[in-house]
């Protein structure tokens, strides 16, 4: 058995270890930090597949991202695992149906040489090929426009975002930084001139 081997048996095991553990984990905090170590696994599965783009773009979309912001909403948030886990049961028929689909189709295309059902052998790579390099020279020739058009509704989506989450509502109160940042001390210190109390005879 070769280092690479080993290297994929670990991380693959690891992988399975914590993709169990997220639907198996009692506590919301615990599954999600699961589904990280997860994602770490898998990047490191397709560094070793010499798909470097994808493992870097798991890493900072899925992990620094997306996680990070499910673990701060699962941490704030009051949520009632008891009441989450009544229907645990009723979906397991289901999930095991979609497993069994998926681990079929991932036979079909692991082990399709094997099976006859892949015709043409994979084409051999070059001197100095780089997965990145093709793909950037593919998405940024080919597919240019489908790529502009994607950017243009991501930008839109967060523009929307941003306008419903500042928009002024009537019920909440808010801070306006432009009457803040122009505020003067004769605005906040008001000094007023009052007699001097006189005692008072016995």
């Amino acid at each position: 058995m070769t280092f690479q081997s080993a290297v994929f048996y670990v991380f693959a095991a690891i992988m399975l270890f914590a993709a169990l553990r997220v639907i198996t984990a009692r506590n919301p905090v615990h599954a999600a930090l699961n589904l990280v170590l997860a994602f770490a696994t898998a990047s490191g599965l397709w560094m070793l597949l010499e798909a470097e783009f994808l493992a870097i773009a798991l890493i900072l979309v899925y992990v620094g991202a997306v996680m990070v912001l499910f673990l701060f909403v699962v941490m704030m948030l009051d949520i009632n695992i008891d009441r989450l886990r009544e229907g645990y049961w009723d979906y397991l028929v289901p999930g095991l149906a979609v497993a069994g689909i998926m681990v079929a189709e991932m036979i079909v295309v692991l082990g399709g040489r094997h099976f006859g059902l892949l015709a043409q052998a994979p084409v051999p790579k070059r001197a100095g090929y780089s997965n990145t390099e093709e793909l950037g020279k593919v998405l940024y020739t080919h597919y240019v426009y489908p790529f502009e058009i994607a950017a243009v509704i991501l930008l839109v989506a967060i523009v929307a975002a941003i306008a419903l989450t500042l928009r002024r509502r009537k019920d909440s109160r808010y801070q306006d930084p432009a009457r803040q940042v122009a505020v003067r001390k004769q605005d906040r210190v008001r000094l007023v001139t009052m007699p001097a109390e006189k005692a008072r005879e016995p």
